[in-house]
């Protein structure tokens, strides 16, 4: 009867215990619900509502005023999509991109391989890569503006070289590119090296035993290890340099620079919107922009599932 009294009680308790945890779990989203609503109320002011009002004005052909705005349909869309020169500026910002992302990676991973692995003056090491990614975008383009200026500029004097780096379209947009890597290499440079910090010891150790020298460990646990890392650096980055702005408008005095070279999807997106005051157009830009980047993204998350998918 002691038998048969526990099997009974078991599913009530069961189906007690299942209720409790139910009403616990409400509780704790109606208590935490309170603590991310200022988040989500300036979330969605700040980025819900500009996107849905973009969405919007690219289907009329408001100008800057906001006056006497008219639907238009997919007008705005047809005329970005025949475009040349929003094509040319996003081939610029591709270009771009091509150039920093791979640059930045290899460069960042060799860094921060030798702060991890030097001996003496660590900390100097890691605060001299890291400290340019803290100045202002503003503040590193003028810095390095300064420095390729010709005739003046302390990269070409100290090398003795006569480039027009400022002024030829051959040579502009790799000025940007190296503006770029100096100042934005120290945040990449981080996260490889708090990853390098979390790779275990004793599998160097073991390696070191079974005879691996330094470059077999660094191919066969070190970048293994930093897959991951490795991964987010280069999606980070990719839809960072997609979005170039404020150093090729710095550095080329706020003008496209020579024969528009430079010239980015987002520089020529703001002179349609505040140059031309084509509101309509420029939000219809935006969206197709907000577009790329969305499936740029979504396939690199893609990529790297089916990558970890495959390795198990």
């Amino acid at each position: 009867m002691t038998t048969g009294a526990h099997t009974a009680l078991a599913p009530a308790r069961a189906r007690t215990a299942s209720a409790t945890a139910t009403v616990r779990r409400k509780q704790g989203f109606q208590h935490g619900g309170w603590f991310v609503a200022p988040f989500l109320a300036l979330f969605a002011l700040f980025v819900i509502w500009p996107l849905l009002r973009g969405v919007y004005l690219s289907f009329t052909d408001a100008n800057i005023s906001g006056d006497g705005a008219s639907f238009v349909g997919l007008d705005n869309y047809r005329e970005a999509l025949n475009d040349s020169a929003m094509w040319d500026a996003l081939g610029h910002s591709a270009y771009f991109t091509l150039l920093v992302v791979p640059c930045i990676t290899v460069l960042a991973f060799l860094l921060a391989m030798l702060a991890h692995n030097i001996e003496r003056g660590k900390w100097l090491w890691r605060l001299c890569f890291f400290v340019p990614f803290l100045l202002p975008s503003t503040v590193a383009a003028n810095m390095f503006q300064w420095l390729f200026t010709q005739g003046i500029g302390l990269i070409n004097e100290t090398f003795g070289l006569t480039t027009p780096w400022l002024t030829d379209k051959s040579y502009a947009m790799l000025a940007i590119v190296i503006e770029t890597l100096w100042w934005t290499v120290g945040f990449s440079f981080l996260l490889y090296l708090a990853a390098l910090q979390g790779i275990p010891d004793h599998l160097y150790e073991a390696a070191k035993l079974d005879g691996a020298n330094a470059w077999h460990r660094m191919v066969h646990i070190t970048l293994p290890m930093l897959r991951n890392i490795t991964g987010l650096v280069i999606t980070l980055q990719i839809l960072a340099s997609l979005q170039l702005f404020d150093q090729a408008v710095v550095m080329m005095d706020f003008s496209p620079g020579p024969e528009l070279s430079t010239r980015s999807f987002v520089q020529y997106t703001l002179e349609q919107g505040f140059t031309s005051y084509r509101v309509g157009y420029a939000s219809a830009m935006s969206i197709i922009f907000f577009v790329i980047i969305a499936v740029v993204a979504l396939a690199r998350m893609w990529l790297l599932r089916n990558r970890e998918e495959g390795g198990r």
